[in-house]
């Protein structure tokens, strides 16, 4: 049987308590300390997992094989090269997998090169997160399945805009994208929304796809064989419709325990570091397209 992983936590705000309450759990892992900024915050979450809240970053790195970094993104450089020096793995939720998403489970094996991807995600204003453009913050987790479903395309073309409204970064944005291989992506993402919203629409030569990735669930249309025009005008006639459906499951224990299983070599990680890099390399020119946008003025 492996041994159990040593692996600590950095940062235990909002986020970073959920993986430390997960890896507590998880039976491959070994939770051997948190460490926060705020030692209080600290000290609660690890009273409330069953581990040590160590006093600095240095202490807990010293003592893990493996990190998950959960600290704001404006820190994630800092901490997670600290880590890197040391050759200690890393988990960092920028950009988060979306195999593990419960709508794109289901949807898997019906994906077959999406030619034509609209990202919907949107949310209500919170000021955490604030401190990088929404981009950053939400957008960057469509881009980064809109590359892994085009099976790593280049993008070619980018042409955004955005606005700032409530914070000093970019709180609305809307991007197009084009690929080498010929996909089209539209992503809009907002913090300005009243209610949460993740919606990933695909269109590819098999059918259609609309997923409801809040929800987890999806629907699959796809012409029935055989048709022809003539046959018949109703719907039903013309479509197979597929709902899209996956056992229910923990998306973050299974990030976590994905990540456990490829730091102890027994697969590969689901999502690699030069995915990530690719993933922010679009979501960076995604920022700079709506810098360079003009300016709209009011007539008169």
């Amino acid at each position: 049987m492996t041994a159990k992983l040593p692996i600590g936590v950095v940062g235990v705000g909002a986020l970073g308590r959920h993986h430390a309450r997960h890896l507590a759990k998880i039976e491959e892992a070994d939770l051997v300390g948190v460490f926060d900024i705020d030692p209080e915050v600290g000290r609660a979450v690890a009273e409330e997992v069953g581990t040590t809240a160590r006093s600095s970053l240095d202490d807990l790195l010293g003592r893990v094989s493996a990190v998950s970094i959960a600290v704001p993104t404006p820190e994630h450089l800092s901490v997670g090269i600290e880590a890197l020096r040391r050759g200690i793995p890393v988990l960092m939720e920028k950009p988060l997998a979306g195999t593990f998403n419960r709508s794109l489970r289901a949807a898997e094996p019906y994906l077959d090169g999406p030619l034509y991807l609209e990202g919907h995600r949107v949310a209500p204003f919170q000021p955490r997160g604030t401190d990088v453009a929404v981009v950053l913050d939400l957008m960057i987790h469509d881009l980064d399945l809109m590359l892994h479903l085009t099976g790593g395309a280049k993008a070619i073309d980018v042409r955004a805009s955005g606005v700032a409204v409530l914070s000093q970064h970019l709180d609305m944005a809307n991007a197009r994208v084009e690929f080498d291989n010929g996909a089209v992506a539209l992503a809009t993402a907002s913090r300005l929304a009243k209610d949460r919203v993740r919606r990933l629409r695909l269109v590819q030569p098999s059918g259609y796809m609309s997923l409801d990735m809040a929800a987890g669930t999806g629907v699959f249309m796809k012409l029935k064989p055989g048709w022809r025009p003539g046959i018949s005008d109703n719907l039903p006639d013309i479509v197979d419709v597929i709902p899209l459906i996956a056992p229910e499951a923990d998306a973050l224990n299974l990030e976590l325990t994905s990540f456990i299983h490829a730091v102890q070599g027994e697969r590969e990680a689901v999502i690699t570091g030069a995915e990530g890099r690719r993933a922010l390399a679009l979501a960076l020119k995604v920022t700079e397209s709506v810098r360079r946008a003009p300016i709209p003025h009011s007539p008169g």
